[in-house]
């Protein structure tokens, strides 16, 4: 591993901020929270830059160890009894716009929400998808579609 690896990762977390704050929220939804985690995963991915292989993954690694620290506080957060902020109370940037779909994917299991949020809120590749969560290719397909229909249905309930 280079030195210089250690300098593109600072800036991909520093040009990526906003997705993965974007990311953590949607596990958390609390701002604080959300600012907290992407911090501690930002010092974990800084701590342990020699650890990225190839830099052509570093979008995919930081991404799982966002996720990995989001349900890492979701489930201290869960066993304190943490409190949760509206998604009112948050500025228009900082939040996804549709509280209906919002529910529904908070009604999914907590694998398949991260699924759907990385294909389709932050963009990534299928294989990006299935990097980040540590799944096969058609394992992560099979649930993306599941986990459509379930959104599917339950945003047909809402209406």
């Amino acid at each position: 591993m280079r030195p210089d690896h250690r300098q593109l990762i600072e800036q991909r977390l520093l040009e990526q901020y906003p997705r993965f704050y974007r990311l953590a929220y949607s596990y958390l939804k609390n701002e604080a929270d959300a600012q907290d985690a992407v911090q501690d995963a930002a010092c974990k991915a800084l701590r342990s830059w020699k650890t990225l292989r190839e830099t052509k993954y570093l979008d995919t690694w930081l991404y799982r160890i966002v996720v990995n620290q989001s349900v890492t506080l979701l489930r201290a957060k869960s066993r304190w009894g943490g409190d949760e902020t509206e998604l009112e109370n948050l500025s228009v940037e900082d939040r996804y716009e549709n509280t209906d779909l919002l529910r529904a994917l908070d009604a999914l299991e907590t694998t398949d929400r991260t699924i759907v949020t990385l294909r389709y809120f932050e963009e990534l590749k299928l294989s990006e998808v299935a990097e980040v969560v540590q799944m096969p290719l058609n394992t992560v397909k099979s649930r993306l579609y599941r986990a459509l229909e379930k959104l599917r249905n339950a945003l047909k309930e809402e209406a």
